[in-house]
């Protein structure tokens, strides 16, 4: 799971196993397995980062 902010800079977590693709149309626009789409303020590549670190933890068992 990863937290991100909407448009509305309300803080959501969203599940990063159910991503499917991401768009840069200048925001981020996340879409999910299921067909929903999520407008995000956080960049491509800072989605990613954290996408990475979730995975990272879960893999290592590191929940620090």
């Amino acid at each position: 799971m990863i937290r991100l902010t909407g448009l509305d800079n309300k803080e959501f977590i969203i599940n990063a196993d159910a991503i499917e693709k991401l768009e840069a149309i200048p925001e981020s626009l996340i879409t999910l397995t299921n067909g929903k789409k999520y407008l995000v303020k956080e960049s491509n590549e800072e989605i990613v980062e954290k996408v990475i670190k979730y995975k990272r933890k879960i893999y290592t068992g590191n929940f620090d």
